[in-house]
This record gives C-alpha cells, structure tokens and sequence, in this order.
C-alpha cells in the first residue's frame, strides 16, 4: 500500500506504529497527568480565589447577623423605653391616688376635728354658763352680804350676759 503524502512519503508501518504510540501517550497523559494537573489548579483556586469568596461569605454572614443583632437591640430598646414610659404613668397614677386618698383623709380628719372641737366648745361654753352663773350668784351673794337663791334670775342673767357676745 503506497499512500500518496506528498515529497515525505512516509512508510505505512512506521506511521501506524507512531499514530498509535501518539494515541497511547495521549490516552496515558490523558488518565493520569490532565486530573493530576486539574487538582493542583483546583488546590491553587482553592488556596487564592476560594478563600477569598469564603471570606467574602463569611463577612456577609456576619453583616446579616450584625444588622439582625442591631435590630434585636433596637427592638429590645423600644420595649424597654415602652415599659419605663409605662412604668411612669403608673406610678403617677400611683401618685395622684395618693395624693387624692390623703386629702381625703385630711379632709375628714380636719372635719371630724372641726366637729369635735364645736363639740367641746359647746360643751365648755354650756359649762362655762353654768358655772358663770353660779359664781355670779354667790359673788353677788357675798357683795350683798346674804345667800341669792333665785335660780331662774340667774340663768336669765347668765343668758342675757352671753347673748350680748
């Protein structure tokens, strides 16, 4: 078989045994070097852009848990601000009770201490008439030199007298 390739006329049997050495080194380069080749890349991908997307992810990651951290503690504020301004109006509502439920009890111990002073003013005035006119009648008694023992003159006197006031 003569095969026409021009001026290099190669002969077949060596150009059979070349295309299959050729095809054989292939297939051996092809199984052991190119994944070979392909995990050294994959490593240095690994070990340069790899972890800078890890690190990128990572620093996402924690923006979000930061922002989420932020407004866990914005919220906790507000309801910690609602509870004091709560917290606040209760106890000035406490307050004014208070200050109402003392003036109450001001008021009605003023007004029981009015009354009992009435009462024992008019108790002394009462007193005061029945003894005033007895010292009126025995001092009259001594001045005249004898016992007075009118009775109704005294009390009229006496009631004149304070009348008068």
């Amino acid at each position: 078989m003569n095969l026409e390739l021009g001026p290099l006329k190669p002969e077949p049997a060596p150009l059979i045994l070349g295309l299959a050495l050729f095809f054989l080194l292939l297939w051996a380069l092809g199984r052991h070097l190119i994944p070979r080749i392909e995990r050294v890349q994959s490593e240095r991908w690994e070990a340069t852009e790899g972890r800078a997307e890890r690190a990128e992810a990572l620093l996402a990651e924690a923006e979000a848990t930061r922002e989420a951290r932020l407004r866990e503690l914005a919220e906790a504020r507000h309801e910690a601000a609602r509870i004091r301004e709560e917290y606040a109006e209760r106890g000035a509502a406490a307050m004014v009770a208070a200050r109402a439920e003392g003036i109450r009890v001001r008021d009605e111990l003023l007004a029981t201490g009015r009354a009992r002073i009435a009462a024992d003013r008019a108790e002394a005035a009462r007193l005061l008439r029945q003894d005033v006119g007895e010292l009126a009648v025995t001092l009259a008694g001594r001045v005249i030199g004898e016992p007075v023992h009118a009775v109704a003159a005294q009390r009229r006197t006496v009631e004149r007298f304070f009348e008068a006031d």
